[in-house]
């Protein structure tokens, strides 16, 4: 096959006949125009329709120009010019998908929008990087890191904890990544198994399966994420099954777009079944987020289910360049049973909460400070002493419990000295991971 220097050398080839078969021409096409589906269901219509009057490869060529996809010089576009009076004016389909299809992507690349991420995380600031929900622990916490390897990613660890009851005595995980590839595997004392992979087939497909067995109880789950120019669609499985006669499981589908650059909207749909004897139940949740330029806000607001309705807000702002806060606001509507005014003559339950938190960031050490409306304060400080030793002190008072915790944690990366000079040198990159 001719080795093409410039997408201009590639279309110019195609038009002349050089390539000429459709497998070696896919090839070719799909690194050039992207992995959309919508990229991809144009250009095999357009050039499936004209393909049957003047070939293959000079509707793929008309095609690849056209979109905008190939920039070729001023004297070869002129040549290209000439293409579509013999056959796009003539077929009227053609031309008003054409059209439609180049208006629509002149219309959003116009609007400089970018990729809004997920619904499941469409406050990822808030509950993700300020509040404690990920960090919080409570007891005496020990680990012990060793990385193998900087590139692919390869680390071994042992944990070991005392008086938490959220955490096994003891826990042994395995680590590796690489730009294709995620893989973590967890063994805890009491014989409990999690398992995670995640496998990027191209930029915008990411497929994620995670396996626990525990005593008594297994769960799997299965889920794909499609991330396009300013969009991302989910789809997840959990524990699904059919050997049962029918279908059964919990499925969830989700879908964010962006469409301003400060403004996302999407939705979320889960259907469930629990049983093949129970009723299967459906329920559906709008989203928006909006984005300033220190400042972002999300709502939620789920419909009416077998569970009641609700809504939530959250805001983030960063305040200076170490220092970030954050809030979040639910409201639950449940149906009662007795009274009247609620749903079938029940009365309606409401229930509400709100925290508040915020981060510091200091040169050697992250704070992190929560409260919330239920009475409870929550602090948490990790600090790094060493390059390779970081210590960890977490607390938390229940004023309306009259309780209170206390958390102390040490992780020690005992890296070889081989790998402490490449990451100082910078020799070794490491990969982007799928996580």
């Amino acid at each position: 096959m001719t080795a093409f220097t410039t997408d201009a050398d590639l279309a110019w080839s195609i038009r002349q006949g050089a390539l000429t078969k459709q497998l070696k021409l896919e090839k070719q096409f799909i690194r050039r125009l992207g992995t959309s589906s919508v990229d991809l269901t144009i250009r095999n219509l357009l050039s499936g329709i004209t393909g049957l009057r003047l070939g293959y490869e000079d509707a793929a060529a008309y095609t690849l120009v056209r979109s905008g996809r190939i920039h070729l010089p001023e004297m070869a576009d002129e040549k290209f010019a000439s293409i579509p009076s013999g056959f796009a004016n003539d077929n009227a389909l053609v031309s008003a998908v054409r059209n439609t299809y180049l208006s629509f992507l002149e219309r959003r690349d116009a609007l400089g929008l970018s990729n809004p991420g997920t619904f499941e995380n469409i406050n990822r600031e808030v509950q993700r990087d300020v509040f404690l929900t990920n960090f919080m622990f409570t007891g005496l916490r020990g680990e012990w890191s060793k990385p193998m390897s900087n590139n692919p990613i390869f680390q071994l660890s042992h944990q070991l904890s005392m008086g938490a009851q959220s955490l096994s005595p003891y826990t042994f995980s395995a680590f590796y990544g690489s730009s294709k590839v995620f893989l973590q595997g967890t063994m805890e004392s009491d014989g409990s198994l999690v398992a995670r992979s995640n496998y990027r087939w191209n930029d915008s497909l990411i497929t994620k399966t995670n396996a626990q067995i525990q005593p008594g109880q297994s769960m799997l789950s299965i889920e794909n994420d499609f991330s396009g120019k300013d969009f991302t669609a989910s789809l997840k499985g959990m524990n699904p099954s059919i050997i049962e006669g029918g279908l059964k499981g919990i499925f969830i589908a989700s879908y964010l777009q962006s469409v301003t650059p400060s403004l996302a909207l999407g939705l979320e749909a889960i259907w469930q079944r629990v049983a093949m004897n129970s009723s299967p139940e459906a329920l559906l949740s709008y989203g928006a987020r909006y984005k300033g330029s220190d400042w972002i806000a999300s709502l939620q607001m789920q419909t009416e289910g077998p569970q009641g309705s609700g809504i939530s807000s959250s805001y983030w702002r960063k305040l200076t360049d170490k220092v970030s806060v954050g809030t979040d606001l639910s409201l639950q509507f449940a149906p009662g049973l007795s009274g009247t005014g609620g749903l079938m003559g029940g009365s309606l339950q409401k229930e509400g909460s709100a925290s508040a938190g915020a981060k510091y960031e200091f040169r050697a050490s992250v704070f992190r400070a929560q409260v919330d409306s239920k009475g409870r304060l929550s602090c948490l400080l990790e600090k790094t002493i060493l390059p390779a030793v970081r210590v960890s002190f977490a607390g938390e008072m229940d004023h309306l419990k009259q309780q209170a915790k206390v958390g102390v944690g040490v992780a020690v990366e005992a890296m070889s000295e081989d790998l402490m000079e490449q990451a100082e040198k910078g020799g070794v990159q490491a990969p982007s991971v799928p996580f």
